[in-house]
């Protein structure tokens, strides 16, 4: 098997990688910092094509879908992303462009060429790396949230698309909590709760793409949280969120 992983250099993308290598699946990694992949390919016994791009440039996504095209891809990973904490009217305008770019985008790009090919041979995963946030609003971290409301809620439709045709294709997201990776560093601020390994993440997130599982939540309390959150008033949510946010900004 091969597998796609883009944002591979750091926090879930380079655990991924780490993880499907030890299942003896060869590798094609992408980001934008060679130097971190090629760590990755000396530390794995599989073959690894490293592509440095930056997607959040469209043309770039189009450019690594024809790259790669030709490969026999069994596994789509859309891993790579970032936040952007404070508030809506405060924070910078061509940033969050950028955000929605790769976040939302890339995803929808990806997936879709990758989801054409995959149903034409009949198999083939896509995992989705989402966040708890997508299942809620987030005041403070705004932006970040709706991007991911809205890769989380098109993984679950076309899950169910898949469904419906009987297909041995399948997606999933991938919805952790906070873990420890270079989020914070990226977005200026911090999580208030603690933080869960990348490594850990991973090995849930692969295992149970293996199992055709549609969501995936990595923790037991995360699990419980979101859903819980079905009860809570939508006020009630966005004044819990904004305060956690706050907390984050050491507000």
């Amino acid at each position: 098997m091969r597998a796609l992983v883009t944002g591979a250099s750091s926090g879930i993308g380079r655990e991924i990688s780490y993880y499907l290598a030890s299942l003896n699946i060869d590798l094609i990694i992408v980001a934008r910092n060679k130097k971190e992949l090629e760590k990755i390919k000396e530390k794995v016994n599989v073959d690894v094509k490293i592509i440095t791009l930056d997607l959040i440039k469209k043309e770039n996504v189009y450019k690594l879908y024809d790259l790669v095209k030709n490969n026999n891809i069994d596994i789509l990973v859309n891993n790579a992303g970032f936040g952007l904490f404070g508030l809506f009217y405060e924070t910078n305008l061509d940033r969050e462009l950028e955000m929605i770019d790769l976040n939302v985008t890339t995803y929808h790009i990806l997936t879709k060429l990758f989801l054409q090919d995959f149903i034409k041979k009949d198999s083939g995963y896509i995992l989705n790396v989402c966040s708890s946030a997508g299942f809620m609003a987030g005041p403070r971290l705004s932006t970040y949230y709706a991007t991911k409301n809205y890769i989380t809620k098109l993984t679950m439709a076309i899950n169910e698309e898949l469904r419906q045709m009987k297909s041995n294709v399948s997606i999933s997201a991938l919805c952790p909590g906070p873990v420890n990776t270079n989020f914070n560093k990226v977005a200026n601020g911090e999580f208030s709760i603690k933080e869960i390994s990348p490594k850990i993440v991973a090995k849930v997130a692969v295992d149970k793409m293996f199992k055709r599982k549609m969501l995936i939540i990595p923790t037991f309390k995360m699990q419980c949280a979101v859903f819980f959150t079905r009860f809570i008033p939508y006020r009630l949510q966005l004044i819990i969120a904004y305060h956690i946010q706050g907390k984050k900004l050491g507000k």
